[in-house]
């Protein structure tokens, strides 16, 4: 099948085993250029593999996963790096490197574009200061420039790995939860930026969520995982309760899924 360069991401009949359980059973999934999309399903779904195989980091056991135009089974040296410089990732915890001051993690994000040369002078002498006080100001910690990780919230430590993707500029952000360990309130805000920033500049953007009352409209589309496979996908506005408790089976009144308020649609 031919490579179509209006597709962001493209899976077909993929499938993943870790540690001896089938994760993903012929997973097809096309995500055109732009498109931002909501992953989920309950625990084990499949959701952070799909991800990771969407960055690279895996690789399929069966099936094939094109990524921005590459086929991921056949990239080696500058078409890897290429790709991992395209590609950002946002895990549920920030990994910022504690004894870096924020704008030495912000800028982590030019690693990909930069010479091993210019990294190390950046811890320095930091590089497109500029770009980074433009990055923090965008999620609104410009004045947090000079601190330590530590000094910050969690929802600010959060903000910041936010800023390392924009600087970073990937074409295709992928988001694991990112909002996890957050309330409510800063997690809605994340997701805002998330989705503002990939609608402003074009981007394409996975993300998945735990907690549906996130979705709020900003997403196209939404795809929900029950056994690594696709069971459900459409708009926000047609998830309904019946597609809820097929999707979740056990989880579905644990995670107390009849309260979360939802747009009008049929299963």
């Amino acid at each position: 099948m031919s490579l179509d360069p209006a597709l962001a991401l493209r899976l077909e009949s993929v499938s993943k085993s870790l540690g001896g359980r089938t994760v993903l059973a012929g997973v097809d999934l096309a995500v055109p250029v732009g498109e931002r999309v909501a992953l989920i399903g309950p625990s084990g779904a499949g959701k952070t593999t799909l991800l990771r195989l969407a960055a690279g980091v895996l690789a399929p056991d069966a099936g094939r996963v094109t990524v921005l135009g590459q086929d991921t089974a056949h990239l080696h040296g500058r078409e890897l790096k290429q790709v991992r410089r395209d590609v950002g990732l946002l895990y549920q915890l920030d990994n910022l490197v504690p004894s870096l001051r924020v704008v030495h993690n912000v800028l982590m994000g030019r690693l990909g574009h930069w010479s091993a040369a210019r990294a190390l002078l950046s811890l320095l002498i930091p590089q497109q200061l500029g770009l980074a006080r433009s990055a923090l100001a965008r999620v609104e910690l410009a004045h947090r420039l000079w601190a330590l990780p530590g000094e910050l919230s969690g929802g600010e430590q959060q903000r910041v790995a936010v800023a390392r993707l924009l600087v970073q500029s990937p074409r295709l952000m992928l988001a694991d939860e990112p909002v996890a360990s957050l309330d409510v309130r800063l997690g809605r805000e994340i997701i805002q930026l998330l989705c503002s920033i990939a609608r402003e500049q074009g981007r394409t953007l996975l993300v998945s969520l735990h907690a549906l009352d996130l979705l709020g409209g900003h997403v196209d589309r939404v795809i929900a995982l029950s056994g690594g496979t696709i069971a459900w996908q459409g708009p926000p506005e047609a998830l309904s309760q019946p597609v809820l408790r097929r999707v979740y089976g056990a989880e579905y009144e644990s995670l107390r899924l009849a309260d979360v308020a939802l747009g009008k649609g049929g299963a």
